[in-house]
């Protein structure tokens, strides 16, 4: 009985091969979407996680310098006191993480199976400064040969992308320093014989990496695109299984009949929906994969400009991933296809078996359905208002999408039953009655369209404003000319003596990295100059701010550590050498980290010693080509010495627009699986309408005229959910900007308007519905005469 029972079912889908492809092509390109993200994720995190284990810097307590000057002479005395520590000189070359370690003094948990072995030929090359490590895929990134020109590479493949380790010795010479370290690794097995002298703090081992917890938000952002997109191909996936069960209702109730029990109908069921998942969910993490390889390059360079984390361009086949796609498929099939199998479960060996529409709501369940959405809404209300943190932002944002999905019916079906109450003309009426009673067919896929059409205007919109405002932003900071970076104290000097009768100024960029308010930030010093008095983006400020500042009475801090910590003008901020208070706050687009500036004076008391080797040139525009040119060829200097503003602008824009091209991707792809939805929604009402539409044939209408009328249908339905869609949208970005942006990175945006980018919503929207009505509606035209004549012969 069970085989006779599972070839009953199987032969539904021999019968209809495209009800079964919708459903698992909804259901790959859902877990394909979902998976990809996930793997992007992975990929990233394992990198991180290599990155923290370099040298055990997430096992290993660590000795920094209050004001960020440590040198090897104060690494020197601290041994001679018995300090049980060894030195590390961290620094960034063209891209690349150059860390510098002394073999010999290297903590057990710092040690690395790339490191040369003590017996190893290649460990006096390693000592000497001649030999470094480098990453096997490393190798192959463009530039990197040229950075370790004249070093022999060696590939160390326990070493995390795009870093270099070497002896501090072969560090110092790539990164130009001479004397300095960044840090002393403790040996946990070694002895501490007292206190830390002064102007040293001990920093402690974090079992979370930095990277990590800087980019959560970036993947939380990926997260919920890969789940939107995980929704919208469900849609697909239930109004499939829908009908299905739908059409079924007549072999459900014959072979109940025939004495198949509930509990074995349901269970042979479950293993169909099951078997379907498994198949689907297995192409989906082949789909994941190609997904994941074509974008992770992209994703690779956001974490690169924005955080400094090397993620390699390579994608890895993960397990975790990989199960976890396929979980999530068998998760959406059940979810899909709950509410049919509790029918199936319950059904009475006598059970109608009429021929319902597929899909077909009452008044009643659409009016419920109304209310959770609405109750959905106030849920997104309430954490928006009460909740706090970046979970709190994302639960609205939840709330608003969910909520919206499930009020457009009702929304739609007012619209419809309002212009049927004003047409003019028999065809008028029923082309809307007719509109309002396939409303509840198309219903879940004009939800899949609300909601991608809704992401690609929130989306947009935030990177819209994001752009406009992140270009005015580069005009103010990047002020001067010219900027110049010298390779070592002697050539800056010797550059600023050959500068001076040639520049209207020469300003120095100084900065050391400290504490401020307990987490690693950075102080910058910068001299009083009008460059700074007339461009710098102050959001608030203290009347006399730049005169405070130039006395240094003042600090002004970015606007990432004003809100982290709560400071409003005149607060303290702790700093080496005391206490200042707050002066101003100034915008700090992309960087995720806090920021302070001082006055060049109080810089360089508060950190004596650091180098000044950057400098912001200002110098009449027509002649910066000519001085730039001059420049190289006086101190032969490399490109990436000298660069103009028109350059950095030229990359950060290039950074810029490289973070939001993973976003954009999958909202074009996610525009595309609601496309899916309604093509796979029309397809299978094709055949169900011809009741309704045989009538009107039969009353003198052309085949012709009925699929135009059919096709501006649907075209009329995915206009009105646009529309429902673009005030969703909007409210989409103000969420994102000044709740999601504002609690991940710590700056908020204002929000622009861009009207030429809703019109486009409005025409994808129409495209969408035109491509997924225009099958159905050939089809229509090409049925013949005699398919919608037997329509009179069978009793309805």
């Amino acid at each position: 009985m069970i085989r006779a029972a599972l070839a009953a079912l199987m032969s539904h889908w021999r019968r209809h091969p495209l009800q079964l492809a919708m459903l698992l092509v909804g259901l790959a390109l859902a877990t394909g979407l979902w998976s990809g993200v996930q793997a992007i994720n992975a990929e990233a995190r394992a990198a991180y996680d290599r990155a923290a284990g370099v040298l055990g810097q997430d096992r290993l307590d660590r000795i920094v310098a209050s004001d960020g000057n440590l040198t090897v002479a104060r690494f020197a005395e601290l041994r001679r006191g018995g300090w049980t520590v060894s030195p590390v000189l961290e620094g960034r070359l063209d891209g690349l993480r150059i860390l510098g370690v002394e073999p010999l003094t290297l903590p057990r948990g710092a040690a690395m199976p790339g490191i040369p072995g003590v017996a190893g030929d290649s460990l006096g090359d390693f000592l000497g400064g001649r030999l470094v490590l480098v990453a096997p895929e490393t190798l192959s990134r463009p530039g990197v040969a040229a950075a370790l020109e004249g070093l022999a590479v060696e590939p160390a493949p326990d070493l995390p992308p795009m870093t270099v380790l070497a002896d501090i010795a072969a560090a110092e010479r790539l990164l130009g320093t001479t004397g300095q370290i960044t840090a002393l690794l403790i040996d946990p097995d070694g002895t501490l014989p007292g206190r830390l002298p002064p102007g040293l703090e001990r920093r402690a081992a974090t079992g979370e990496d930095d990277l990590a917890r800087l980019t959560d938000s970036f993947h939380l952002n990926l997260t919920a695109f890969g789940s939107l997109a995980f929704a919208v191909g469900i849609f697909i996936v239930h109004a499939a299984i829908g009908l299905a069960f739908e059409q079924r209702r007549p072999m459900f109730r014959t072979l109940r009949a025939l004495g198949v029990p509930a509990r074995t109908l349901g269970a042979l069921v479950l293993a169909e929906m099951l078997a379907f998942a498994l198949i689907a969910g297995l192409a989906g993490v082949a789909l994941g994969y190609a997904v994941a390889a074509a974008l992770l390059p992209d994703v690779a360079a956001t974490l690169g400009g924005l955080y400094g984390a090397a993620v390699p361009g390579v994608l890895e086949l993960r397990a975790g991933w990989v199960l976890a796609g396929i979980a999530m498929a068998v998760a959406g099939t059940l979810i899909a296809a709950g509410q049919g199998l509790w029918q199936v479960w319950r059904l009475p060996p006598l059970a109608s078996a009429g021929a319902h529409a597929w899909g077909a709501a009452a008044g009643q369940t659409r009016q419920w359905q109304a209310v959770v959405g609405v109750g959905c809404l106030a849920v997104a209300g309430l954490a928006l208002g009460f909740g706090s943190g970046l979970w709190a932002g994302f639960a609205v944002l939840a709330g608003l999408l969910l909520g919206a999905a499930l009020v457009l019916p009702a929304v739609l079906a007012a619209v419809l039953a309002l212009a049927a109450a004003r047409a003019r003309g028999a065809l008028a009426e029923w082309f809307w009655a007719d509109a309002r009673q396939q409303l509840p067919g198309l219903s879940l896929a004009l939800m899949a369209l609300l909601l991608a059409l809704a992401a690609n205007v929130g989306v947009g919109t935030m990177v819209g404003s994001f752009r406009a405002t992140f270009t005015g932003w580069l005009d103010q900071r990047l002020a001067s000319e010219l900027y110049l970076t010298a390779e070592s104290p002697d050539q800056a000097a010797a550059m600023r003596a050959w500068l001076e009768p040639r520049v209207d100024a020469i300003l120095p960029i100084v900065a050391a990295d400290t504490s401020l308010v307990g987490q690693p930030g950075e102080v910058y010093g910068i001299a009083d100059h009008p460059t700074y008095r007339d461009n710098w983006p102050l959001l608030t400020a203290t009347p006399d701010v730049w005169d405070v500042v130039a006395r240094g009475e003042g600090v002004l801090v970015n606007e990432q550590l004003s809100r982290r910590a709560d400071l409003g003008l005149g607060a303290p901020v702790s700093l080496p050498g005391g206490a200042l208070p707050v002066a101003g706050v100034y915008s700090d687009y992309g960087n995720p980290m806090p920021q302070a500036i001082i006055g060049l004076e109080a810089f360089r008391a508060r950190f004596p010693g650091m180098e000044e080797l950057r400098f912001a040139l200002r110098v009449p525009v027509a002649e910066a080509p000519g001085l730039a040119t001059a420049l190289r060829a006086e101190f032969a200097l490399g490109d990436t010495a000298l660069v103009d503003q028109a350059g950095i602008k030229a990359f950060s824009l290039r950074v810029f627009e490289r973070t939001f091209a993973v976003t954009g991707a999958l909202n074009v792809l996610t525009l595309g699986v609601a496309g899916v939805a309604m093509l796979a929604s029309l397809v299978t009402l094709s055949a169900l309408r011809l009741p309704q539409l045989a009538p009107v044939w039969a009353m003198g209408l052309t085949q012709a005229r009925l699929a135009r009328l059919d096709l501006a249908r649907t075209v009329v339905l995915a206009l009105l959910t646009a529309a429902v869609a673009l005030p969703l949208g909007l409210a989409l970005a103000w969420v994102l900007l000044a709740v999601v942006n504002v609690e991940a990175f710590g700056w908020r945006l204002p929000m622009l308007a861009f009207p030429g980018d809703w019109l486009g919503v409005f025409l994808a929207a129409a495209a969408a519905g035109g491509l997924a009505g225009l099958g159905p509606a050939v089809t229509l035209m090409r049925r013949r005469p005699a398919d919608l004549l037997r329509v009179f012969a069978n009793e309805r």
